[in-house]
């Protein structure tokens, strides 16, 4: 897949919509689509690299500080007893662009293993009200 297929480099040049939670010159952070729970985010590098063994090693430390950033604003944001972390590499990996799922976690919320539900938001209004949540956590 080339840069010009990829759905994330679409999304980080603007191309495609997103409810976005935040972005610097070299990554955005931004609401899934189909999250586990409300509130699980991905984050991404913008320029379009395929797995985590293809991330340059300068862009890993930053990958790493905005993971941990990120996963402080889900938690607070989502007001989660935790959160989750992953990273697929081809293998699960349904969008080929490097990315960091972050997922809020609560204690008996159904997730077992690698068995994952998926959640379903109610509508736009829902998504905008967790957008604000985590972006407001954020900024604190």
């Amino acid at each position: 897949m080339t840069s010009a297929q990829c759905i994330f480099c679409k999304i980080a040049a603007g191309e495609l919509a997103a409810h976005l939670i935040f972005e610097d010159a070299d990554f955005l952070a931004f609401l899934d689509h189909r999250p586990l729970f409300a509130g699980h985010c991905l984050l991404i590098p913008r320029r379009h690299h395929e797995t985590v063994l293809d991330l340059p090693v300068d862009l890993g430390g930053a990958l790493l500080a905005h993971t941990q950033r990120l996963s402080r604003a889900v938690e607070a944001g989502m007001k989660a007893d935790g959160f989750f972390l992953a990273v697929n590499n081809r293998v699960s990996q349904s969008v080929p662009h490097v990315h960091t799922h972050v997922i809020p976690r609560r204690k008996k919320d159904g997730l077992k293993g690698f068995f994952w539900p998926r959640y379903k938001y109610s509508g736009e209004d829902e998504m905008t009200r967790v957008q604000e949540a985590i972006i407001a956590a954020l900024r604190q």
